[in-house]
Parts: C-alpha cells; sequence; structure tokens
C-alpha cells in the first residue's frame, strides 16, 4: 500500500510547482507565442515534473535521481536513438498500410492553420511531444515501476516477478490516465494498456528510460505531426507534414481516437516490442529481466 501511495507525491510536488510556474508563463506568454502556447505550458510542464520527481526521489525515497533510468551514459544515447527511429517506423509502416487499403485520402502537405511559417509552427509540436516523452515515461515508467517492484519484492514475490507485476500494473494505470481523453472509449483504454506493455519493454529489460523516452517521442509526433493522424484522442493537425482524411474500418484504424485504439496499432505494438527484444539482445547481450529494479538502492552520503 505505501508503494501505491508514494506513486501520487511526484504528481502532487508537480502540481505544487507547477503554479508558480504557471503565472511565469502568463508573464512571458507575448514572447513565446510566435512558438506555441501550448509548447511553452508543456515546457513548464517539464520543469514541474522534473522539479516534483527529483524532489520525491531525494527526499522521500532517498535514492539517486538517476535510478529511476536517466544516467546519459554513451549507450544511453544510442538506445534513446534506436528508440527514435523505432517509433518513427512503425507510425510509418500504419500509415503505408492504412494508405495502401485505401482508408486515407492526403489532402495536402506542410500545412499550417493559422499561416505561421511552416518551420517556425512546427517547433511548438517537437516541444510538446519531447516533454511528453520524457514526462509520461519518467512517472509511468521510471518512477511507478522502480517504487512498485521494490514494494512488491520479497512479498511472495522474486525480484524479477516483482518487476513484471510492477510492469503489467503501470501498464494498467497508464490506460486508465487516458480513459477521459477526447473520443475515447473502453476499447482504446484496453489499447493504451497494451501501449504501456509496449512502451515499458525497453525498460524493465534494460533499467534505462532510453528507448522508451525516444519511442514516445517520435511515436506521437510522426502519428500527429508527420501523417495527420489524432494523436490519443486529441487533434495537433494545426500543423503538419501530411494533412488526411481518414476512413476505413474504426476497428482497424482507431477511427476518431487514432492508430493508438485500432487493431493496426496493436499490430504495430507488438512488432515494436518484438524489434525491442532483438535490438537489446543484440546490444546488450542476453534478455532478462533487469531485477535491479526491485532492490532499493539508498543515495549514499557524501563524505565530510
Amino acid at each position: 500500500m505505501q508503494a501505491l501511495l508514494w506513486l501520487f507525491v511526484p504528481a502532487l510536488l508537480s502540481g505544487l510547482l507547477g503554479a508558480p510556474l504557471g503565472s511565469l508563463l502568463t508573464a512571458l506568454a507575448p514572447v513565446l507565442a510566435p512558438v506555441s502556447g501550448r509548447a511553452a505550458n508543456f515546457t513548464l510542464t517539464l520543469l514541474g515534473v522534473l522539479g516534483g520527481t527529483w524532489l520525491a526521489t531525494r527526499f522521500l525515497d532517498r535514492r539517486d535521481f538517476r535510478d529511476l533510468g536517466l544516467h546519459f551514459s554513451r549507450v544511453w544515447w544510442i538506445d534513446f536513438a534506436f528508440g527514435l527511429g523505432l517509433g518513427a517506423l512503425l507510425m510509418t509502416l500504419i500509415f503505408a498500410v492504412e494508405w495502401l487499403m485505401g482508408w486515407i485520402d492526403v489532402t495536402g502537405a506542410f500545412e499550417v492553420a493559422d499561416g505561421t511559417p511552416f518551420l517556425v509552427a512546427i517547433l511548438g509540436p517537437v516541444i510538446v511531444f519531447i516533454v511528453v516523452g520524457i514526462t509520461e515515461e519518467l512517472l509511468a515508467r521510471g518512477y511507478e515501476i522502480k517504487n512498485l517492484a521494490e514494494g512488491f519484492n520479497g512479498r511472495f514475490l522474486t525480484p524479477a516477478q516483482a518487476v513484471v507485476a510492477a510492469w503489467l500494473l503501470s501498464s494498467v494505470f497508464f490506460g486508465l490516465l487516458h480513459m477521459f481523453n477526447p473520443n475515447a472509449t473502453w476499447y482504446s483504454t484496453l489499447s493504451l494498456m497494451v501501449a504501456g506493455v509496449f512502451l515499458g519493454t525497453g525498460y524493465v529489460l534494460t533499467g534505462s528510460l532510453a528507448v522508451p523516452i525516444g519511442l514516445h517521442i517520435t511515436w506521437n509526433f510522426f502519428q500527429g505531426n508527420v501523417f495527420g493522424f489524432p494523436v490519443s484522442g486529441n487533434d495537433f493537425t494545426t500543423v503538419t507534414f501530411i494533412a488526411i482524411r481518414q476512413g476505413g474500418p474504426d476497428l482497424w484504424t482507431g477511427g476518431p481516437f487514432g492508430p493508438e485504439a485500432g487493431l493496426l496499432g496493436i499490430v504495430a505494438m507488438v512488432l515494436g516490442s518484438l524489434l525491442t527484444v532483438v535490438w537489446i539482445q543484440r546490444r546488450h547481450g542476453d534478455i532478462r529481466i533487469d531485477t535491479a529494479l526491485a532492490r532499493y538502492r539508498p543515495r549514499r552520503r557524501s563524505k565530510q
């Protein structure tokens, strides 16, 4: 129970930090307007989440912030690049299949709703999805899985079983987190639970957030602003490389919620999970659950 309660602490601290950051956003609004008010808002959200999570890990968990999966070594950045490439590839495959099946019509290219120069306008979504990738993976994978696994470890579960249980439970939370999104259905909620498993694969096998963060960023960006699909029910097509008109069966395409709620999205997630496993096996040498995620390691105090 303590492990479950602890999960809400970073969100609470992030909210508390968000108030002064919101005031700062209001003051800077005229300066930030050319890029995107939404991007500026998300950037301040990132600062709040990073600050709240750092406070929780430093003073409540008493662990090193990097233990959540942010080591930033050379290997970390290579895995991050793989995640970026994988997210782009999977969404490109979804677009290609839908186009070949005649389920989408391309209606334009390099479109901007308000007339802002394209290269300026596209910066907003880039910032938004970088922020979403970092914050959601830090909280939904890094903080949740780490703390849940430590809480489950030794209570009728081995370390590996504790990590798997935490992985699955965090995926359920991830789906429920999106259940009130625009155009959400019970099926989209279940699909987002599958997405939680998909995004968590790289984390539970390496203990690093590199692959999940990279994957999350480009999956969303290519979905919304390259190919013009809805992103978890939200419309990001005020600026897009390719504008489309969606057709086809909602069961396969996800309809107004986007590909994540369609069978094509599920197939892509399964394929992406398999490719992640292959990548980790080749880069890291073996495939096993990172049981260090279930073992608490307190932060070392510096010697006086």
